[in-house]
C-alpha cells in the first residue's frame, strides 16, 4: 500500500501548494489524479515518488512510514518507485544518449551488467529503435525522449510506477502504445500506478479508478484553480 496521509507540501511554507491532501494506492491497483493545471497534483505526485519532503502529514511506503526523501531515503525505497515526469526534457541530461538515459538507475545502483539485456527488452517495448538509442536528447522530439524516460523508469523494475502527464510529449496516435506498455508491465509485476492528468477520458481508460483533485484535496483544495483543464 502507498498511502499519503493530510500531505501539506510546497515550495514556500508560508504559501503551500497542496493542504491536507490524502490518497491511498492498494498493491496492484491504478489510480488516476484528476484535475486542471496548477491545482497541486505534480507537487502531491512528486511527494509520493520520495522526492519532495512534504511540510506535514505522512507517507506510508508498504506498510513502513517514510521518513528519509530523495537521497536520503534507503535505496530500497528510492529503487521501488519509478517516475515518468510531465516534462522530459528537463528530467533527461542532456549529454547523454537515450541508451544512457535508459541505463542511468542501473548503473546507479550497481548493476552495469544488466545493461545490455535490459535496455535491448525495454527500448522496443517503447517504440525505440537502435539508431534513437545513440542519440542525444537535442536530436529527438520530445515525443521519443519520453519514451526513452518511460523506460529508464521502468528499468529497475520498480513496484510503484508514477505518472505525471506522461503522455503531454506524445502524439495522440502513441498514446495506446504507451499505455500498453505502463498496463503490461502492471499485469506482469503487480506494481501500483498513480496516474496524474488532466484527460479524464485518458485516466479512466487505463485505470481501476480515478480521484478527482478536490475529493483528493478536500477542504485544502487551491480554490484559484478552477480554469480550464490543460
Amino acid at each position: 500500500m502507498l498511502e499519503l496521509t493530510r500531505i501539506t507540501a510546497g515550495y514556500d511554507p508560508r504559501d503551500p501548494v497542496v493542504r491536507e491532501a490524502s490518497l491511498s494506492i492498494a498493491a496492484g491497483e491504478s489510480v488516476g489524479l484528476l484535475g486542471p493545471s496548477g491545482c497541486g497534483k505534480s507537487t502531491l505526485a512528486r511527494v509520493a515518488a520520495l522526492l519532495h519532503r512534504p511540510y506535514a502529514g505522512t507517507v506510508v511506503l508498504d506498510g513502513e512510514p517514510v521518513r528519509g526523501w530523495r537521497h536520503a531515503a534507503p535505496r530500497a525505497r528510492r529503487t521501488a518507485v519509478g517516475v515518468v515526469f510531465q516534462q522530459p526534457r528537463l528530467a533527461a541530461d542532456p549529454r547523454l544518449t537515450l541508451r544512457e538515459i535508459i541505463a542511468q538507475p542501473l548503473r546507479a545502483t550497481g548493476r552495469r551488467a544488466q545493461v545490455p539485456d535490459r535496455v535491448a527488452e525495454l527500448a522496443p517495448a517503447v517504440g525505440l529503435t537502435a539508431e534513437l538509442l545513440g542519440r542525444r536528447p537535442h536530436e529527438v522530439s520530445d515525443g521519443q525522449l519520453q519514451r526513452a524516460c518511460l523506460a529508464r523508469a521502468l528499468v529497475l523494475r520498480p513496484r510503484w510506477l508514477i505518472c505525471d502527464e506522461m503522455t503531454a510529449m506524445l502524439d495522440a496516435s502513441t498514446h495506446p502504445p504507451r499505455g500498453a506498455v505502463v498496463e503490461s508491465y502492471r499485469r506482469e509485476s503487480g506494481a501500483g500506478l498513480l496516474a496524474v492528468g488532466h484527460d479524464r477520458v485518458l485516466l479512466e481508460r487505463w485505470c481501476d479508478r480515478t480521484v478527482g483533485w478536490r475529493e483528493c484535496f478536500g477542504p485544502g483544495a487551491p480554490q484559484e484553480a478552477v480554469g480550464p483543464t490543460g
